[in-house]
Protein backbone atom coordinates (compact mmCIF):
# COMPACT_ATOMS: atom_id res chain seq x y z
CA UNK A 1 0.00 0.00 0.00
CA UNK A 2 1.42 3.15 -0.63
CA UNK A 3 2.53 4.71 2.65
CA UNK A 4 2.05 8.32 1.49
CA UNK A 5 -1.17 9.82 3.71
CA UNK A 6 -4.32 10.01 1.66
CA UNK A 7 -3.42 13.98 1.15
CA UNK A 8 -0.19 14.23 0.33
CA UNK A 9 -0.01 17.10 -2.23
CA UNK A 10 -3.43 18.46 -1.52
CA UNK A 11 -3.56 21.36 0.67
CA UNK A 12 -5.84 24.38 0.58
CA UNK A 13 -3.07 26.87 -0.73
CA UNK A 14 -2.22 24.48 -3.53
CA UNK A 15 -5.72 23.64 -4.62
CA UNK A 16 -6.32 27.65 -4.32
CA UNK A 17 -3.15 27.90 -6.73
CA UNK A 18 -4.39 25.42 -8.97
CA UNK A 19 -7.69 26.62 -9.44
CA UNK A 20 -6.83 30.19 -10.00
CA UNK A 21 -4.23 28.93 -12.48
CA UNK A 22 -7.00 27.10 -14.39
CA UNK A 23 -9.90 29.49 -14.44
CA UNK A 24 -7.52 32.55 -14.55
CA UNK A 25 -9.61 36.26 -13.07
CA UNK A 26 -12.71 34.18 -13.29
CA UNK A 27 -11.94 32.29 -10.36
CA UNK A 28 -10.93 36.11 -8.40
CA UNK A 29 -14.53 36.15 -7.06
CA UNK A 30 -14.71 32.50 -5.13
CA UNK A 31 -11.34 33.22 -3.71
CA UNK A 32 -12.48 34.74 -0.46
CA UNK A 33 -14.76 31.52 -0.06
CA UNK A 34 -12.33 29.08 -0.75
CA UNK A 35 -9.93 29.80 1.92
CA UNK A 36 -12.09 28.76 4.37
CA UNK A 37 -13.75 25.03 4.52
CA UNK A 38 -15.81 23.35 1.50
CA UNK A 39 -19.04 22.88 3.30
CA UNK A 40 -19.48 18.90 2.38
CA UNK A 41 -22.37 17.08 3.36
CA UNK A 42 -22.50 12.83 3.32
CA UNK A 43 -26.26 10.77 2.92
CA UNK A 44 -25.52 7.42 3.21
CA UNK A 45 -28.17 4.31 3.42
CA UNK A 46 -26.67 1.82 5.77
CA UNK A 47 -23.97 2.58 8.40
CA UNK A 48 -21.14 4.39 7.91
CA UNK A 49 -19.48 1.46 9.54
CA UNK A 50 -20.51 -0.55 6.18
CA UNK A 51 -17.90 -1.45 4.22
CA UNK A 52 -18.65 0.47 1.00
CA UNK A 53 -19.47 3.79 2.78
CA UNK A 54 -17.10 3.40 5.38
CA UNK A 55 -14.57 4.26 2.74
CA UNK A 56 -15.87 7.12 1.61
CA UNK A 57 -17.09 8.42 5.04
CA UNK A 58 -12.46 7.90 5.87
CA UNK A 59 -12.23 10.02 3.12
CA UNK A 60 -13.94 12.63 4.51
CA UNK A 61 -12.86 12.53 7.45
CA UNK A 62 -9.49 12.82 6.61
CA UNK A 63 -9.67 16.44 4.52
CA UNK A 64 -12.24 17.76 7.36
CA UNK A 65 -8.70 16.59 9.54
CA UNK A 66 -6.61 18.68 7.15
CA UNK A 67 -8.80 21.92 7.29
CA UNK A 68 -10.49 21.35 4.25
CA UNK A 69 -13.64 20.88 4.57
CA UNK A 70 -16.71 21.51 7.20
CA UNK A 71 -18.24 17.93 7.11
CA UNK A 72 -21.30 16.18 8.44
CA UNK A 73 -23.26 13.42 7.72
CA UNK A 74 -26.39 11.58 7.84
CA UNK A 75 -26.46 7.55 7.56
CA UNK A 76 -28.86 4.92 7.80
CA UNK A 77 -31.14 6.65 5.18
CA UNK A 78 -33.86 4.80 3.71
CA UNK A 79 -34.17 5.39 0.18
CA UNK A 80 -37.82 6.48 0.27
CA UNK A 81 -36.15 9.49 2.65
CA UNK A 82 -32.80 10.54 0.37
CA UNK A 83 -34.50 13.12 -1.40
CA UNK A 84 -35.56 14.91 1.24
CA UNK A 85 -32.40 14.46 3.12
CA UNK A 86 -30.95 15.80 -0.33
CA UNK A 87 -32.77 18.70 0.00
CA UNK A 88 -32.23 19.62 3.60
CA UNK A 89 -28.48 19.87 2.98
CA UNK A 90 -29.12 21.66 -0.50
CA UNK A 91 -31.02 24.08 1.33
CA UNK A 92 -28.62 24.40 4.74
CA UNK A 93 -25.57 25.49 2.56
CA UNK A 94 -23.33 22.42 1.46
CA UNK A 95 -21.39 22.79 -1.34
CA UNK A 96 -20.71 19.47 -2.51
CA UNK A 97 -22.97 16.58 -1.18
CA UNK A 98 -21.64 12.76 -1.56
CA UNK A 99 -23.69 9.54 -1.32
CA UNK A 100 -25.01 6.64 -2.95
CA UNK A 101 -27.91 6.94 -4.90
CA UNK A 102 -28.71 3.11 -6.12
CA UNK A 103 -31.70 2.79 -4.80
CA UNK A 104 -33.12 6.08 -5.53
CA UNK A 105 -31.92 7.02 -8.86
CA UNK A 106 -34.60 9.08 -10.48
CA UNK A 107 -35.83 10.72 -7.53
CA UNK A 108 -32.15 12.09 -6.44
CA UNK A 109 -31.49 13.23 -10.28
CA UNK A 110 -35.01 15.60 -9.81
CA UNK A 111 -33.46 17.25 -6.83
CA UNK A 112 -30.03 17.49 -8.37
CA UNK A 113 -31.89 19.53 -11.00
CA UNK A 114 -33.06 22.15 -8.26
CA UNK A 115 -29.55 23.36 -7.24
CA UNK A 116 -27.80 23.63 -9.42
CA UNK A 117 -25.30 25.59 -7.44
CA UNK A 118 -24.30 22.59 -5.56
CA UNK A 119 -22.03 19.73 -6.61
CA UNK A 120 -23.33 16.23 -6.27
CA UNK A 121 -21.16 13.12 -6.19
CA UNK A 122 -22.65 10.01 -6.16
CA UNK A 123 -22.53 6.64 -6.25
CA UNK A 124 -24.68 5.15 -9.61
CA UNK A 125 -24.99 2.48 -11.88
CA UNK A 126 -25.34 4.43 -14.48
CA UNK A 127 -23.49 6.51 -16.35
CA UNK A 128 -22.63 10.51 -16.09
CA UNK A 129 -25.34 12.66 -18.65
CA UNK A 130 -25.44 16.02 -19.54
CA UNK A 131 -28.55 16.43 -18.59
CA UNK A 132 -27.46 17.23 -14.87
CA UNK A 133 -24.22 18.63 -15.30
CA UNK A 134 -23.96 19.40 -11.48
CA UNK A 135 -23.59 15.19 -11.12
CA UNK A 136 -20.75 13.16 -11.07
CA UNK A 137 -21.34 9.88 -10.88
CA UNK A 138 -18.86 6.99 -8.69
CA UNK A 139 -18.71 3.00 -8.21
CA UNK A 140 -15.60 1.29 -6.54
CA UNK A 141 -14.24 -0.21 -9.83
CA UNK A 142 -11.50 -1.79 -7.83
CA UNK A 143 -11.30 -4.96 -10.00
CA UNK A 144 -7.76 -4.70 -10.16
CA UNK A 145 -7.19 -5.50 -6.47
CA UNK A 146 -10.05 -8.10 -6.40
CA UNK A 147 -8.27 -10.07 -9.37
CA UNK A 148 -4.67 -9.62 -7.23
CA UNK A 149 -6.36 -11.42 -4.09
CA UNK A 150 -7.88 -14.25 -6.56
CA UNK A 151 -4.40 -15.09 -7.25
CA UNK A 152 -3.75 -15.70 -3.65
CA UNK A 153 -6.67 -17.21 -3.07
CA UNK A 154 -6.38 -19.74 -5.69
CA UNK A 155 -3.43 -20.94 -4.48
CA UNK A 156 -4.70 -21.10 -0.36
CA UNK A 157 -7.54 -23.31 -1.33
CA UNK A 158 -7.00 -26.81 -0.50
CA UNK A 159 -10.44 -28.29 -1.79
CA UNK A 160 -10.87 -26.05 -4.88
CA UNK A 161 -14.30 -25.53 -3.50
CA UNK A 162 -15.02 -21.34 -2.73
CA UNK A 163 -17.89 -19.62 -1.53
CA UNK A 164 -18.94 -15.97 -2.60
CA UNK A 165 -21.82 -14.05 -0.57
CA UNK A 166 -23.03 -11.05 -2.28
CA UNK A 167 -25.06 -7.93 -1.22
CA UNK A 168 -26.83 -7.67 -4.50
CA UNK A 169 -25.85 -9.21 -8.31
CA UNK A 170 -25.79 -4.97 -9.39
CA UNK A 171 -22.30 -4.12 -11.62
CA UNK A 172 -20.54 -2.67 -8.63
CA UNK A 173 -20.73 -6.12 -6.88
CA UNK A 174 -20.63 -8.33 -9.86
CA UNK A 175 -17.35 -6.83 -11.38
CA UNK A 176 -15.49 -7.80 -8.49
CA UNK A 177 -16.84 -10.94 -8.18
CA UNK A 178 -16.02 -11.76 -11.57
CA UNK A 179 -12.73 -10.35 -11.11
CA UNK A 180 -11.36 -12.16 -8.34
CA UNK A 181 -12.64 -15.59 -10.25
CA UNK A 182 -10.32 -14.49 -12.93
CA UNK A 183 -7.37 -14.08 -10.38
CA UNK A 184 -8.40 -17.53 -8.45
CA UNK A 185 -8.37 -19.57 -11.81
CA UNK A 186 -5.12 -18.04 -12.43
CA UNK A 187 -3.27 -20.47 -10.03
CA UNK A 188 -6.27 -23.16 -9.13
CA UNK A 189 -7.70 -23.22 -12.83
CA UNK A 190 -9.93 -26.46 -11.44
CA UNK A 191 -11.82 -23.78 -8.99
CA UNK A 192 -15.71 -24.54 -8.25
CA UNK A 193 -17.43 -21.47 -7.15
CA UNK A 194 -21.06 -21.38 -4.96
CA UNK A 195 -22.27 -17.68 -5.44
CA UNK A 196 -25.05 -16.58 -3.46
CA UNK A 197 -26.69 -12.63 -2.75
CA UNK A 198 -28.53 -11.65 0.56
CA UNK A 199 -30.13 -9.05 -1.00
CA UNK A 200 -28.91 -6.49 1.49
CA UNK A 201 -26.31 -4.17 1.94
CA UNK A 202 -25.83 -5.08 5.52
CA UNK A 203 -27.23 -7.87 7.68
CA UNK A 204 -24.20 -9.83 8.94
CA UNK A 205 -26.03 -12.52 10.08
CA UNK A 206 -27.94 -13.35 6.81
CA UNK A 207 -24.41 -13.42 5.23
CA UNK A 208 -22.80 -15.95 8.05
CA UNK A 209 -25.26 -18.31 7.54
CA UNK A 210 -25.18 -18.06 3.83
CA UNK A 211 -21.69 -18.50 4.54
CA UNK A 212 -22.48 -21.79 6.49
CA UNK A 213 -24.07 -23.42 4.09
CA UNK A 214 -21.47 -22.84 2.00
CA UNK A 215 -18.71 -24.42 3.95
CA UNK A 216 -21.45 -27.49 4.93
CA UNK A 217 -21.43 -28.16 1.08
CA UNK A 218 -17.38 -28.48 0.66
CA UNK A 219 -16.25 -24.50 0.58
CA UNK A 220 -12.47 -24.15 2.26
CA UNK A 221 -12.43 -20.27 1.94
CA UNK A 222 -14.89 -17.75 1.19
CA UNK A 223 -14.95 -14.55 -0.20
CA UNK A 224 -16.52 -12.25 2.10
CA UNK A 225 -18.31 -9.04 0.02
CA UNK A 226 -20.20 -8.46 2.98
CA UNK A 227 -20.22 -8.79 6.88
CA UNK A 228 -20.71 -11.43 8.85
CA UNK A 229 -19.18 -13.94 6.16
CA UNK A 230 -15.65 -13.54 7.91
CA UNK A 231 -17.20 -14.40 11.18
CA UNK A 232 -18.72 -17.49 9.56
CA UNK A 233 -14.92 -18.37 8.37
CA UNK A 234 -13.14 -17.83 12.20
CA UNK A 235 -15.87 -20.09 13.64
CA UNK A 236 -15.61 -22.90 10.94
CA UNK A 237 -11.90 -22.21 11.14
CA UNK A 238 -11.40 -22.02 6.97
CA UNK A 239 -9.82 -18.82 5.23
CA UNK A 240 -11.73 -16.00 3.75
CA UNK A 241 -10.76 -13.16 1.29
CA UNK A 242 -12.08 -9.36 2.49
CA UNK A 243 -13.17 -6.61 0.46
CA UNK A 244 -13.22 -2.93 0.10
CA UNK A 245 -11.66 -3.12 3.57
CA UNK A 246 -8.80 -5.10 5.17
CA UNK A 247 -10.09 -7.04 8.42
CA UNK A 248 -6.96 -9.19 9.14
CA UNK A 249 -6.73 -7.61 12.62
CA UNK A 250 -9.97 -8.82 13.75
CA UNK A 251 -9.14 -12.07 12.30
CA UNK A 252 -5.53 -12.42 11.86
CA UNK A 253 -5.78 -16.70 11.29
CA UNK A 254 -8.09 -16.43 8.41
CA UNK A 255 -8.66 -13.42 6.21
CA UNK A 256 -5.48 -13.95 4.05
CA UNK A 257 -6.00 -10.90 1.43
CA UNK A 258 -8.19 -7.84 1.13
CA UNK A 259 -8.72 -6.00 -2.05
CA UNK A 260 -8.78 -2.55 -0.40
CA UNK A 261 -11.02 0.75 -2.07
CA UNK A 262 -9.43 3.88 -0.82
CA UNK A 263 -11.83 6.45 -1.98
CA UNK A 264 -9.75 9.45 -1.60
CA UNK A 265 -8.45 10.17 -4.83
CA UNK A 266 -11.98 10.29 -5.83
CA UNK A 267 -12.54 12.83 -3.24
CA UNK A 268 -9.96 14.74 -3.39
CA UNK A 269 -10.49 15.53 -7.41
CA UNK A 270 -14.02 16.24 -6.86
CA UNK A 271 -13.22 18.74 -3.95
CA UNK A 272 -10.38 20.26 -6.26
CA UNK A 273 -13.11 20.77 -9.02
CA UNK A 274 -15.81 22.59 -6.62
CA UNK A 275 -13.07 24.85 -5.48
CA UNK A 276 -12.00 25.42 -8.75
CA UNK A 277 -15.29 25.91 -9.66
CA UNK A 278 -15.58 23.05 -12.68
CA UNK A 279 -17.64 20.62 -11.22
CA UNK A 280 -19.44 19.33 -14.01
CA UNK A 281 -20.92 15.97 -14.95
CA UNK A 282 -18.38 13.32 -15.04
CA UNK A 283 -17.33 9.67 -14.41
CA UNK A 284 -15.03 9.48 -11.29
CA UNK A 285 -14.93 6.05 -10.93
CA UNK A 286 -11.62 6.11 -13.35
CA UNK A 287 -10.32 6.92 -9.81
CA UNK A 288 -10.66 3.84 -8.15
CA UNK A 289 -8.47 1.97 -10.27
CA UNK A 290 -4.72 0.75 -9.24
CA UNK A 291 -3.06 3.34 -11.46
CA UNK A 292 -4.57 5.87 -9.90
CA UNK A 293 -3.66 5.23 -6.71
CA UNK A 294 -8.08 4.16 -6.02
CA UNK A 295 -7.27 0.35 -4.47
CA UNK A 296 -4.43 -1.69 -3.77
CA UNK A 297 -4.33 -5.24 -2.38
CA UNK A 298 -3.22 -5.34 1.63
CA UNK A 299 -0.65 -6.57 3.10
CA UNK A 300 -0.46 -10.30 3.30
CA UNK A 301 0.49 -9.73 7.33
CA UNK A 302 -0.15 -12.75 9.40
CA UNK A 303 -0.09 -14.76 5.91
CA UNK A 304 3.32 -13.39 5.43
CA UNK A 305 5.19 -16.77 4.27
CA UNK A 306 2.06 -18.59 4.62
CA UNK A 307 1.23 -18.27 0.94
CA UNK A 308 2.53 -20.45 -1.65
CA UNK A 309 5.85 -17.99 -3.37
CA UNK A 310 4.77 -18.77 -6.63
CA UNK A 311 1.12 -16.78 -6.30
CA UNK A 312 3.40 -13.94 -4.39
CA UNK A 313 5.11 -13.47 -7.21
CA UNK A 314 2.64 -13.91 -9.82
CA UNK A 315 0.79 -10.94 -8.15
CA UNK A 316 3.59 -8.56 -7.62
CA UNK A 317 4.41 -9.03 -11.78
CA UNK A 318 0.78 -8.42 -12.21
CA UNK A 319 0.03 -5.56 -10.29
CA UNK A 320 3.62 -3.91 -11.99
CA UNK A 321 1.75 -4.61 -15.03
CA UNK A 322 -1.49 -3.38 -14.36
CA UNK A 323 0.47 0.07 -12.77
CA UNK A 324 2.18 0.16 -16.14
CA UNK A 325 -0.33 -0.35 -18.07
CA UNK A 326 0.94 -3.75 -19.69
CA UNK A 327 -2.11 -5.72 -18.23
CA UNK A 328 -5.84 -4.81 -18.09
CA UNK A 329 -8.44 -6.61 -15.79
CA UNK A 330 -11.42 -6.81 -17.50
CA UNK A 331 -14.20 -5.59 -15.63
CA UNK A 332 -17.38 -7.69 -15.92
CA UNK A 333 -20.32 -6.60 -14.88
CA UNK A 334 -22.35 -9.55 -15.70
CA UNK A 335 -24.06 -11.41 -12.55
CA UNK A 336 -21.51 -14.32 -11.93
CA UNK A 337 -22.76 -17.83 -11.04
CA UNK A 338 -21.98 -20.37 -9.29
CA UNK A 339 -20.16 -23.27 -11.43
Amino acid sequence: MNSKTPFAGLTRRMLLASAGAATGLAFLPHRALAADPVKVAGIYTVPVEQQWVSRIHKAAEAAKAAGLIDYSYTENTANTDYPRVMREYAEGGAKLIVGEIFGAEQEAREVVLDYPEVAFLLGSSFMPDVAYPNLAVFDNYIQDASYLSGIIAGSMTQSGNIGMVGGFPIPEVNRLMNAFMAGVRETRPDARFQVSFIGSWFDPPKAKETAFAMIDAGADLLYAERFGVSDAAKERGVLSIGNVIDTQADYPDTVVASALWHFEPTFNKALENVMAGTFKADNYGVYSFMKEGGCSLAPLGTFEGKVPEAAVKLAAEREAAIRDGSFTVAIDDGEPKSS
